[in-house]
């Protein structure tokens, strides 16, 4: 479980997180979501440790993240696993060495380890056999596959993802939802999930946290979007004209 206390950050004169208070949950998809500039990404490098927080503290469990310093954040950094924006895969490496990587910046495995722990780990997100192909040889789908394969082959506690959906097409989304999906319940992961998806809000949002100017507007899950009176909300996730005639239809159904 990762717990934020009145997170506070500010650049300049400008404040941009006004008192953040929420958990991420155990074995469920944690997202964070709003319009651009409300605050996502900040409270994201805040959870990881990429910026500090004006004020507040991050509590990893009953370890004050916040209040460690750079050594002593190390141990809980080796058990989070992120998946960035666009893959970030290095493209002098194959599928194998990218995602091994962790493996070797991390681990004492021997060579016969690793490759074992690679294989299974790309086979679980369906890229068996890919081993040797380049970043540039597969598709958009299989590269952002091989980003969570490198995120996970160390087995972490937390997951951290940044537009996990990016550049993807609507189908291959779907599947990459339902993939962090299934490894967060599999693995008992805290995952959190910085998105403007909307699909992946009502597919996987088991606890939703929409930012709003800074603050914490809302929180609830994918169902209780559909019934929920807060006109940001509802402003925000049926902004579309398709989007906002299945909520009436659920509404007129329920």
């Amino acid at each position: 479980m990762i717990r934020v206390e009145q997170i506070k950050r500010s650049f300049g004169d400008q404040q941009v997180l006004k008192g953040i208070d929420t958990i991420f949950e155990p074995g469920k998809t944690n997202l964070i979501i709003g319009r651009s500039g409300a605050g996502k990404t900040v409270l994201l490098k805040i959870l990881v440790g990429l910026i500090e927080p004006t004020e507040g503290n991050v509590w990893y469990g009953n370890i004050n993240f916040t209040q460690l310093t750079v050594k002593q954040r190390k141990a809980i950094r080796t058990e989070m696993g992120m998946l960035f924006q666009g893959s970030a895969l290095f493209d002098s490496m194959t599928v194998e060495e990218n995602v091994r990587f962790p493996l070797d910046m991390f681990t004492s495995f021997s060579a016969k380890e690793k490759k074992i722990t690679v294989d299974a780990t790309l086979e679980r997100v369906g890229l068996k056999g890919a081993n040797n192909k380049y970043p540039s040889e597969i598709s958009g789908g299989m590269q952002k596959r091989v980003g969570i394969a490198r995120a996970i082959v160390l087995k972490p506690k937390y997951l951290f993802c940044d537009e996990p959906n990016s550049g993807l097409d609507p189908t291959t989304a779907l599947l990459i939802d339902e993939l962090i999906k299934d490894l967060t319940v599999e693995n008992q992961m805290t995952t959190v999930i910085n998105t403007h998806d909307m699909n992946s809000v009502m597919e996987i949002g088991d606890k939703i946290n929409l930012l709003y100017f800074g603050e914490l507007e809302w929180t609830g899950n994918r169902k209780e979007v559909i019934s929920s009176e807060n006109e940001i909300l509802r402003d925000f996730i049926f902004a579309s004209p398709f989007l906002k005639r299945l909520r009436d239809q659920a509404l007129k159904n329920s």
